[in-house]
């Protein structure tokens, strides 16, 4: 008899089984030993944890799964569900994004950061349709650094071959040097070999990526100093078919991991900066008046970002302002 009334209510009342967890895969370019990476990967262990096990993420750092230039595609194309990676490997694939690394002195991660993610909120770029971004963050101020060769002044740079990439490359060409594109797990190799001279980056690669193994000399060039941003994006079809609830608990762990990541980047500058210094590497300051030569410099490269882009129907001028004076409010 019992049997049977429970036959008949489950007719109308359907036992519901556990959804089977949801698996999605991380690509990373960034090794597993650099800061931002290990951050990525207590990212997926905090998925896990607040979904209570519904999502679980496999986790592929130092470009296992797909290399820093296709980690982008890999998402849209379904290769990986998570991309990590920057902007300025795809150079105007981007362009409202771009504004965001242009060289105007940025002073840290943190508020390098809050810009980016000012600019993106403001502009809604068209360009990240294809994917759900998870949270964008962006490194501390990008310095010159140079091995074998100090760099006092534009003058020491003519002919130079650096490292660099996206809108820092026509940095490079502005102040007279040779710009070199490469993703940053080349270039170590690249300068022990001499293939490149020295390279533009955050003080915290020499640490995080071992640099100061290899360089000899930063040049503080603060006056122009940029940023990159970078992405967490999502494969868009695998984010609509998570339930609602895990969506809202991914949202609120991403709110959370902007402020750790751009917080690791002043952290790890610091770090990164002793580890310069124990290796014998030399800080050289611009005088005023030389950081005046290099800011002049390169104010085409910020005027021909806006000129190019107001051509694509974007509005440059007032995304360059906007960038401007956001990044000055924080800085006040």
């Amino acid at each position: 008899m019992c049997i049977a009334v429970v036959f008949v209510l489950s007719l109308f009342f359907p036992i519901r089984s556990q959804a089977k967890p949801v698996t999605l895969t991380y690509s990373n370019f960034f090794p597993s030993t650099h800061v931002q990476s290990k951050l990525a990967a207590e990212w997926c262990k905090e998925v896990e944890k607040r979904t209570n096990g519904q999502v679980n993420v496999q986790y592929f750092p130092g470009q296992t799964l797909t290399k820093a230039k296709q980690n982008y595609d890999g998402v849209v194309q379904g290769m990986s569900d998570i991309g990590f990676c920057l902007f300025g490997y795809t150079r105007g694939r981007f362009p409202v994004m771009e504004v965001v690394d242009l060289p105007l002195g940025y002073p840290s991660g943190v508020v390098a950061t809050k810009v980016a993610n000012d600019v993106y909120h403001k502009f809604n770029p068209k360009e990240l349709k294809d994917v759900e971004v998870m949270y964008l963050h962006a490194h501390g101020p990008g310095l010159m650094f140079t091995r074998k060769k100090p760099v006092k002044t534009m003058e020491d740079l003519k002919g130079m071959k650096i490292r660099s990439h996206g809108t820092s490359a026509k940095v490079v060409k502005a102040l007279g040097g040779t710009p070199v594109a490469m993703p940053m797990p080349e270039l170590y190799q690249a300068l022990q070999k001499g293939v490149v001279e020295g390279g533009l980056y955050p003080i915290e690669v020499n640490k995080g990526w071992k640099m100061a193994e290899v360089v000899d000399y930063c040049t503080l060039d603060l006056p122009i100093s940029y940023t990159t941003t970078f992405y967490v994006i999502m494969n868009k079809d695998k984010w609509a078919s998570l339930p609602d609830d895990v969506k809202a608990t991914i949202k609120q762990i991403n709110k959370e991991w902007v402020a750790k990541h751009s917080k690791a980047w002043d952290e790890s500058d610091a770090e990164g900066e002793a580890f310069f210094l124990k290796k014998g590497g030399k800080i050289i300051p611009l005088s005023p008046e030389e950081g005046e030569k290099w800011k002049t410099a390169v104010t085409p490269v910020i005027g021909e970002y806006a000129e190019k882009v107001q051509k694509k129907g974007l509005p440059g001028k007032e995304m360059v302002r906007f960038t401007q004076e956001t990044l000055i409010g924080y800085t006040k």
